[in-house]
């Protein structure tokens, strides 16, 4: 019966096996490979072993520091934001009011665009020529000039438009996540807490929060890795520019690859961008969630 039950599993797993092996497994394999190569982009099969090479070259590149530079900028304004807003939606919504639900769907409803819809709709609302922000901030007496602000082709305001776009986009995520969370803490734990005389923000701050703790790290691994490899709103609004100045990890290994055909450098490029991102995946997940687990 255990043989049975253990081929049974075996026969469900193989499939998921299989796809994983095929397209996640092999391609990170061949990555590693071709990075430390010197590969020709019209002729995959010239190529010169360089070893460490492409490694130094990426990490002691000034546009690859650069764009990592941005991607940690753009990964904290844009995760601590949606943080932020998530959770004052999330707690404002898990008590229900009249109208709640109708709310509810209007900030979920950004979710249902793809990123590249996103980003060519903020790119036509924050255009210096036409567009509604300028024109709003105008008429509320903040710009002196309809076309002050040019948005995405000043270096000053190109990786801060991309970082709004991004808010605009994936905050309901985190409101979503998080308010699930607030659902799931059992109500009396907060009966207990005002049993002993706990005034609200000593229920948020003892209770609400430590709670939350497990599906916020979820919650914030998740948009973390996701922030790090966005290439659609970027790519839709600057292109990395004006010059390098929203430039990402994403958008400087793409062109990186298809613009100058250094396809072992770029492979470099991805598999450092790889063990960072698996770093940081340990520290949240040693650091936030285990001792979450010890305690429970």
């Amino acid at each position: 019966m255990r043989l049975k039950n253990g081929a049974l599993s075996a026969m469900f797993f193989l499939p998921a096996g299989v796809f994983m092996l095929v397209f996640l497994l092999y391609p990170i394999l061949l990555l590693v490979r071709d990075s430390f190569y010197k590969v020709d982009f019209l002729n995959a099969s010239a190529r010169e072993f360089v070893g460490l090479a492409n490694y130094v070259s990426s990490l002691t590149s000034e546009r690859f520091l650069k764009a990592l530079w941005n991607t940690v900028i753009y990964i904290t304004a844009a995760v601590g934001v949606e943080f932020i807003l998530g959770l004052i939606l999330a707690l404002l919504l898990s008590n229900a009011f009249k109208g709640s639900q109708v709310i509810r769907t209007l900030l979920l409803s950004p979710l249902m665009l793809a990123p590249l819809v996103s980003g060519l709709i903020w790119k036509f609302m924050l255009n210096d020529q036409f567009g509604i922000i300028n024109w709003g901030l105008y008429k509320i007496g903040i710009l002196s000039d309809p076309h002050q602000i040019m948005w995405l082709s000043d270096s000053k305001f190109a990786l801060f438009s991309t970082i709004i776009a991004d808010i605009w986009l994936t905050t309901p995520f985190m409101m979503l996540v998080l308010l699930a969370g607030l659902k799931g803490i059992p109500q009396s734990l907060y009966e207990a807490a005002e049993i002993d005389g706990a005034s609200r923000w000593q229920k948020f701050r003892y209770v609400t929060i430590p709670s939350l703790i497990p599906v916020a790290t979820v919650a914030l691994l998740i948009r973390i890795i996701d922030a790090a490899r966005t290439f659609d709103i970027v790519w839709v609004l600057t292109q990395g520019g004006p010059g390098f100045s929203s430039e990402l990890l994403s958008t400087y290994m793409y062109k990186t690859l298809t613009r100058y055909g250094q396809v072992g450098e770029s492979s470099a490029m991805a598999v450092i961008f790889i063990i960072l991102l698996l770093g940081l995946s340990s520290f949240f997940i040693t650091k936030l969630w285990s001792p979450r687990k010890k305690a429970a």
